[in-house]
C-alpha cells in the first residue's frame, strides 16, 4: 500500500461554524500542529512516494503558519488548499499568490456564497493560481443547487472546476441527484460518492492528529509519531465506519449505469 494523497486538517478554527462541518470547527477552534512538524511529516511521506496534500480545517487561512507551511513545502509535492474564502483579500490574498500553492479551491456551502466566491475564483486565476469551487449539494436544496452549479458554469467555471459534494450525516443527495445538480455532464465527486469504501491510496489527518481513511468517517486513531512509519502503524487495520446517507438507503444502491449515465469522475473522500 502507497498512500498518494493527504488530507490535513490545519485547524478545526473557522469563523462559520457550519453545524455540519465534519471537523465540528468553532470560531475558537484548536489546532495540535506546529507549522514545522507539517513540512515535516508531508516531506517524510513525500519520500515514500505521496504525490499531494490538500490543507484544510476548519478554515486553514485561519492557522497562523499556513503560509510556513506552503512555504516549506514548495517544490516538493503537489499542495493544495480549500478555503471558505472570507479572508481571501488584501494582505492574506497577497501572502497566498507568494506562497503559490498548486492549487486554491473556494467553498460554496450556501446559495448567498455564490457571488464572493465567484469574483475570487477568477481573481485566483487572474493571479496565476489555478483555482476552483467545492460546491456543497444538500437533498433538500437541489432546485437551488442546480441554479448555482448553473451560474457557475455560465462564468466560465467548469465541471472540471467544481468538486460537486454531497451533504454527509444527513439531508443526503442520491448520485443521480448530484448528477442533475451538475447538469448532466461529467463531473468530479467523492470517490465514495456511490459507496462507503476506503482508498489505500488515501489518507485524512484531523487537526487533533487522528488518522482515518475518510475525512467524514468517525473510526480514528492517534497518529503516534509525525512521520510517514507513523502513518502507516495508524492506518494498518484501521476500520471505516459509513459516516450516513440518504434515509431510503438509495445512495447505496444506486446502479452503476446510473452513475455512468453522468459521467462520474471520482475524487477523493
Amino acid at each position: 500500500m502507497a498512500v498518494e494523497r493527504l488530507s490535513i486538517e490545519l485547524t478545526n478554527q473557522c469563523a462559520k461554524a457550519c453545524w455540519f462541518c465534519y471537523s465540528a470547527s468553532t470560531p475558537s477552534g484548536q489546532t495540535r500542529w506546529k507549522a514545522s512538524e507539517v513540512v515535516s511529516f508531508v516531506t517524510s511521506c513525500a519520500a515514500h512516494g505521496l504525490k499531494a496534500v490538500s490543507f484544510g480545517g476548519g478554515e486553514p487561512l485561519e492557522y497562523p503558519g499556513v503560509f510556513e507551511v506552503l512555504d516549506g513545502l514548495r517544490g516538493i509535492l503537489f499542495r493544495s488548499l480549500t478555503t471558505n474564502g472570507l479572508l481571501l483579500d488584501g494582505t492574506v490574498l497577497d501572502r497566498l499568490v507568494l506562497a503559490a500553492p498548486d492549487k486554491v479551491h473556494v467553498s460554496i456551502h450556501f446559495p448567498a456564497d455564490l457571488p464572493r466566491v465567484t469574483r475570487q475564483v477568477h481573481r485566483l486565476a487572474a493571479l496565476g493560481i489555478r483555482s476552483g469551487v467545492n460546491l456543497l449539494v444538500a437533498r433538500s436544496q437541489l432546485e437551488v443547487m442546480e441554479r448555482v452549479a448553473a451560474d457557475l458554469r455560465a462564468s466560465g467555471i467548469e465541471n472540471d472546476r467544481i468538486v460537486y459534494l454531497p451533504m454527509r450525516m444527513e439531508d443526503t443527495p442520491t448520485p443521480d441527484e448530484m448528477g442533475r445538480v451538475a447538469g448532466s455532464l461529467r463531473f468530479q465527486s467523492m470517490s465514495c460518492l456511490a459507496a462507503c469504501g476506503k482508498s489505500p491510496r488515501f489518507a485524512s489527518i484531523g487537526w487533533d492528529k487522528t488518522v482515518a481513511w475518510c475525512s467524514y468517517t468517525k473510526t480514528r486513531r492517534a497518529l503516534a509519531t509525525s512521520t510517514y512509519d507513523g502513518l502507516m502503524a495508524a492506518l494498518d487495520g484501521l476500520g471505516l465506519d459509513f459516516c450516513g446517507g440518504t434515509d431510503d438507503g438509495r445512495l447505496l444502491r444506486l446502479s452503476r449505469r446510473s452513475l455512468d449515465g453522468h459521467g462520474l469522475v471520482r475524487r477523493r473522500q
